[in-house]
């Protein structure tokens, strides 16, 4: 009891705690006075409590706080104290390093997998060959979707795992028209757009543009579907991809959660003529993502800077279909593309 009620304070948010606040946590698990200030003050006595002296003490024997300061670096050392423990007994794959940087609640919601993988590394080699995450997630803890929909990625991640158990990540395949005519050339440009309109306006362009690919972006799913394009496209080359997307939070949020992955340049010649036209009311109700929208504005002047912080106080967005297929077109064949990449 006393262990679970440490773990309780290591990941209390407040540096001090009220005695009120004490019982309530500690409600579940004790079922007397006694029995608390027993538990409290043994804290006292370690230390991992200190008694906040401007607020006194009550007036029952054994007299408790009516507030403390908690020691969390008490509590941790415990709590890495553990981790030590645990290092020597896991397999040498699996590193825990990370978690001296985490709350004790994520290890401790990790442990039970951790110990089952620890089991299949200590049964198995490491695996030589991609499999998909649900075989995969199985064969580690029993269950196929605690990869995909229950934080076993993450998991994988924390433990320097992931890679070296040969995931086959699982998610829609990406969707791309190709240009014959730039299959064979040493550099080449990818263009990924938000949304279906524009990928049909400029799809009878592709052949007549510099870009050897237009991918069908399906809105967020590019964020996990890009991860298959070297399988997809196995092409030996320098590739390069641009975005066009809506001017609007989630449109933003997308480009910059791509960027994080890989080097996704913005299709600037679309932006900028989109905020030639009049926005239009809507989409207020999105979430908004400050880092993505502060990275998205950097890439233009300050007026246009202006322009789309102003919009956005205004209600207001850009949706990709306020550009005609015949001026999507043009740009798409007219503007120098690698030039625009020389000046970043």
């Amino acid at each position: 009891m006393i262990e679970t009620i440490r773990k309780q304070l290591a990941v209390w948010k407040k540096k001090t705690i009220s005695l009120s606040e004490l019982e309530k946590i500690f409600n579940n698990e004790i079922q007397s006075y006694e029995e608390l200030t027993q538990i409290v003050l043994r804290l006292e006595g370690e230390q991992v409590l200190n008694m906040v002296k401007a607020k006194g003490r009550t007036g029952r024997v054994p007299s408790l706080a009516y507030q403390y300061r908690i020691d969390k670096s008490l509590l941790n050392a415990e709590y890495h104290l553990e981790l030590q423990r645990y290092r020597l007994q896991l397999h040498s794959q699996i590193y825990l390093d990370r978690y001296f940087l985490l709350e004790p609640a994520v290890w401790e919601n990790d442990l039970p997998y951790i110990l089952k993988i620890d089991q299949f590394l200590k049964s198995n080699q490491l695996p030589n060959e991609q499999v998909p995450a649900p075989e995969r997630s199985f064969e580690l803890v029993g269950d196929e979707k605690w990869i995909v929909e229950k934080g076993g990625k993450e998991l994988l991640e924390r433990t320097q795992l992931w890679d070296v158990m040969k995931i086959t990540p699982v998610s829609d395949p990406l969707m791309f028209a190709v240009n014959p005519n730039k299959l064979m050339t040493a550099q080449q440009l990818h263009l990924i757009v938000e949304n279906k309109t524009t990928y049909q306006g400029l799809l009878p362009s592709l052949q007549h543009s510099e870009f050897t690919t237009l991918i069908y972006g399906c809105g967020n799913k590019i964020t996990s579907s890009i991860e298959q394009f070297s399988s997809q496209y196995p092409v030996q080359a320098s590739h390069l991809f641009f975005y066009f997307g809506d001017i609007d939070r989630a449109g933003i949020a997308i480009w910059y959660s791509l960027n994080k992955g890989r080097k996704v340049y913005l299709a600037i010649p679309f932006y900028r003529a989109c905020l030639q036209k009049i926005s239009v009311s809507g989409k207020d109700y999105q979430r908004e993502n400050k880092d993505a929208i502060d990275c998205f504005s950097s890439n233009f002047s300050l007026e246009e800077q202006y322009q789309i912080r102003n919009m956005f106080e205004n209600g207001q967005y850009y949706p990709q279909e306020v550009l005609k297929t015949r001026e999507l077109q043009r740009i798409w064949r007219e503007f120098d593309w690698i030039t625009l990449i020389l000046k970043k």
